[in-house]
């Protein structure tokens, strides 16, 4: 049990090294963040329902789960939209850390979902982690609706990842992640039916944006959402809202390296990212133990 827990818990770093990659592709992509979430869950989808096919899983779901999952893919499909719209009006830097926040609003939220106790020290592990988002964050006015659109959308990502945490008991990662991605691509489409965005401009789009499409739809999408639905059999959704804190870590050195000097970061950014570091490994390092004694 405990080298599954690990297996997890490696798993989950991987994961959100590849979100952090997301966050490049998505200033590399120079289209709509509603277009872009539109391709993205619809290219995702497809991939599923090849991946549900070839591993012979089931389509079906009960009609319960079924409303449950499009409530979620409606969240998810808005988390990504305010996103992708974060990056774009401000950086990803600004974007990333103020995903930080996002262990301490599931530290108050998680309790709500699943019927125990706030944990004093989950409170105050989601405490720190504002503190190194405080030390990260370098914001000037020109950056506040970035801001404004990350805080939505972290909210959004908390809530459908208590939601996922609940539903993971009935039905397979992946059915859950096709049913949830549909949801989304219907939404969005009904959006854009009603703004007449349909047109052959809207698909008429660069290789290099169709190419970067696909790795996000595939790698950042397909596989590292299913995956980290299938990682919250073993761990608690606390546990990988905190872990995901490393998305600032990873995504603003990814681009720093890939993006250049509009993503440079300072020397309060080492220091703020070297307590959400820390953070992570004691929280992990807290839960070992305790469920050790536990047992």
């Amino acid at each position: 049990m405990r080298n599954d827990n690990l297996k997890s818990y490696l798993n989950l770093h991987l994961i959100v090294f590849i979100w952090g990659f997301t966050a490049i592709l998505g200033a590399l992509i120079t289209i709509d963040a509603e277009n872009l979430v539109w391709f993205r869950m619809l290219l995702a989808g497809i991939f599923l329902a090849g991946f549900i096919v070839y591993k012979k899983q089931s389509f079906v779901i009960s009609a319960q789960s079924f409303a449950k999952l499009i409530f979620v893919g409606l969240l998810i499909a808005m988390h990504w939209i305010f996103f992708f719209k974060a990056i774009h009006v401000s950086n990803v830097s600004i974007t990333l850390s103020i995903f930080s926040l996002g262990a301490f609003f599931a530290s108050l939220l998680e309790p709500l979902f699943y019927g125990r106790k706030i944990l004093l020290y989950e409170v105050f592990f989601g405490l720190i982690i504002i503190a190194g988002l405080t030390m990260i964050m370098q914001v000037e006015v020109k950056y506040l609706n970035g801001m404004y659109y990350a805080l939505a959308s972290i909210i959004l990502g908390v809530l459908f990842t208590l939601m996922n945490g609940k539903l993971i008991s009935d039905h397979e990662p992946s059915v859950i992640t096709f049913y949830e991605f549909g949801a989304g691509v219907f939404f969005i489409s009904i959006y854009f039916l009603i703004q007449g965005k349909f047109t052959a401009d809207f698909f008429t789009m660069s290789l290099n944006n169709w190419v970067l499409l696909l790795v996000l739809a595939s790698v950042c999408t397909a596989y590292a959402f299913t995956a980290s639905v299938k990682v919250m059999q073993k761990l608690t959704p606390y546990t990988v809202m905190l872990t995901t804190n490393l998305e600032p870590v990873y995504g603003i050195m990814l681009a720093y390296l890939i993006l250049g000097g509009k993503e440079k970061m300072s020397t309060e950014f080492y220091i703020g990212a070297l307590i959400i570091v820390i953070t992570v490994i004691l929280n992990g390092v807290f839960k070992h133990y305790k469920n050790k004694k536990e047992v």
